[in-house]
Parts: structure tokens; sequence; C-alpha cells
């Protein structure tokens, strides 16, 4: 198994059957990994408590799992994206 340490050494793919054929034999370095995951500053925050209905939580906490995410970052990630989309329409 190859490891890939940078990121440019991933190809670009012509179709999906190139990509997985690509991928059983490589594998990305846990370091790159971490490396690219969003590290908010956290230095200053304010909790809240906002109310869910139990069905839409269990659906975004689906959703965060399948991104192997903790639901209650990718809820934040979801609303500064949407801040910031917000902002550029004024």
């Amino acid at each position: 198994m190859t490891t890939i340490t940078r990121w440019d050494e991933i190809p670009e793919f012509e179709d999906e059957q190139a990509e997985a054929a690509f991928w059983m034999t490589h594998d990305l370095d846990g370091r790159l990994m971490a490396g690219s995951i969003h590290q908010p500053d956290t230095r200053e925050s304010t909790t809240i408590t906002l109310r869910f209905d139990p069905r839409m939580l269990s659906r975004i906490k689906r959703i965060a799992r399948t991104r192997f995410l903790n639901y209650q970052s990718m809820m934040k990630q979801w609303l500064a994206e949407r801040l910031e989309e917000e902002v550029r329409k004024q």
C-alpha cells in the first residue's frame, strides 16, 4: 500500500472506477488528514441552547457520522458558511 503524504500526489480521475482502483492501492497519511481539519479559534466562545425536533437532530447526527465529524462542529461549520453567504448578499 502506497501512502499519500501530499495532496498533490492524488491524480485527477477520469471516472469513479479509476478512483476506486487508485484507492485500493493507496492510503492517506494520518498527518495529512489531521492537518486538513478546520481548527476554529476557540479562545473565546459563548455557550447557547437550541431546541430541535428529535427527528431533525437525529438526521443531523446521521449526516455528521457519515462525514466523520462531531455533529456540533458540523452545525457550527454550516452556520459559519451560511453567515458568510448572507454577509456577501448585503
